[in-house]
């Protein structure tokens, strides 16, 4: 197999919101709540292609996974209930998703990995993310990844777990 990571292209939106609706059954099908309200949609998807935020993870060409990525842009990091790690500039992602018929190969761990190169890449050295309490998969990947739980953020009112994660050189 070979596997390659980089930014999603405006023509691949349906591909990838395709990608995006599976994880949204799935949150709902596992009883969470992330995700069941509206958000990510299409648009929310669109904007993060047309300000190249958005990236996807291939498998042999095909897309296998999503995820938004910004660089010291989350506004709702800064109201933490907790404390962060560190203080510098930071990588964060959202919207990490993987082709319902690509689960159960590690695929979102190997994409999260590539985030890590993309952000050193970038010389930063700091990785933050956030999951709903019951997204138990994105938690035991945190865990499994050596992320630090560093407190909790709110999005459109309600909490979610914090993770950072330095990286070294």
């Amino acid at each position: 197999m070979i596997y390659a990571f980089r930014q999603a292209t405006i023509d691949e939106i349906d591909q990838i919101w395709t990608i995006l609706q599976q994880a949204i059954l799935r949150r709902k099908n596992e009883g969470s709540q992330q995700w069941q309200d509206g958000y990510p949609n299409p648009e929310v998807v669109r904007n993060d292609i047309t300000q190249g935020h958005g990236f996807v993870y291939l498998e042999n060409g095909t897309i296998v996974g999503y995820v938004a990525i910004l660089i010291n842009d989350e506004p709702a990091y800064a109201g933490i209930e907790g404390k962060w790690l560190s203080e510098g500039d930071f990588v964060v992602y959202h919207r990490v998703a993987i082709d319902e018929h690509h689960l159960g190969k590690g695929l979102a761990i190997q994409m999260l990995v590539a985030i890590e190169e993309y952000a050193l890449q970038q010389g930063i050295y700091s990785v933050k993310a956030d999951t709903n309490f019951d997204n138990k998969g994105m938690l035991r990947i945190f865990e499994k990844l050596g992320y630090t739980y560093c407190g909790e953020v709110y999005f459109r009112g309600a909490p979610r777990r914090a993770y950072e994660k330095l990286l070294s050189a």
